[in-house]
């Protein structure tokens, strides 16, 4: 077996989503601060990591890849890449594999990825990527590739002002784990996907929503008009998209969120507390 098939034979831990899970509500837990913020996602970060090189067939199979002038690193939210200009962002499916390639106007392979940012949501469970750097991506090409995988619900493009970024949304099924890797020379993400096949009990989830709007212009105007809270869109069952802030366990909590943001100078009134299952779409 190759070192290459080792990799793709990992089995990406459940309990690691778990950890990265309890991390992050320890850490909203504490924000009080932007500072606070950084500082707990650090501890988050580091616990997961070393979640992973503690678990032993995990660690026994990461120290036979070959990692030296191929992978950088593997994520399951974070930052990576280099900072790039005029990148296109291209995908590939092959069979268990779906890859994001970059590439210059010469139709150039990378060496490096353009600086990108992971993001994880589980309600519903999804993975956000945003590049920067890049000017290009042909959605319904990436959206073609990531739909091949059967543990892929949706793909969808991300709504972002500023034209020198792109990014796109998958939507997985319930209970699938993931994993980025980044690797250079060339420059690429490979994402892989597992399941167990365990059923999974959806749950209830609080969140401050916008009504629902056409996939345009407006979306951007409202991330770009609250930039210090974590700002979302999802797909909503009528196919339009609505603005989502926090995955909150009571109406209580999102209640309390949404008189925080009332508070705010700039605040226009357009969230409201909604609720759906965790393995639903909005109305």
């Amino acid at each position: 077996m190759t070192g290459k098939d080792r990799y793709e034979n990992i089995e990406i831990p459940a309990q690691l989503t778990d950890v990265i899970h309890h991390a992050q509500k320890r850490a909203t837990a504490r924000k009080n601060s932007s500072r606070m913020i950084r500082y707990a996602s650090v501890i988050a970060a580091c616990a997961a990591f070393l979640f992973i090189v503690n678990i032993p067939t995990v660690a026994n199979a990461m120290v036979k890849i070959p990692v030296v002038g191929s992978i950088v690193q593997v994520l399951q939210f974070g930052d990576g890449g280099k900072v790039t200009d005029g990148v296109t962002v291209g995908s590939e499916a092959t069979e268990n594999t779906l890859k994001i390639n970059f590439s210059t106007d010469e139709q150039d392979q990378t060496n490096d990825a353009p600086h990108y940012n992971v993001v994880h949501k589980e309600a519903p469970n999804r993975i956000l990527f945003t590049f920067s750097g890049a000017r290009y991506m042909d959605i319904e090409k990436v959206k073609a590739d990531f739909m091949t995988q059967p543990l892929v619900k949706d793909v969808y493009g991300s709504m972002i002002l500023d034209d020198s970024s792109v990014g796109f949304v998958v939507v997985l099924k319930e209970g699938v784990h993931y994993a980025v890797t980044e690797f250079k020379n060339p420059g690429y993400l490979e994402v892989k996907l597992t399941s167990d096949g365990k059923p999974v009990t959806p749950r209830k989830v609080y969140s401050l929503r916008t009504e629902s709007m056409p996939f345009g212009e407006s979306m951007g105007i409202i991330k770009e008009s609250y930039p210090d809270e974590d700002i979302s869109f999802l797909k909503t069952s009528t196919g339009e998209f609505t603005a989502v802030i926090g995955e909150y366990l009571t109406a209580e909590e999102a209640e309390q969120k949404l008189k925080e943001l009332a508070q705010q100078p700039d605040y226009h009134e357009e969230f409201y507390v909604d609720s759906w299952m965790s393995n639903e779409k909005p109305k």
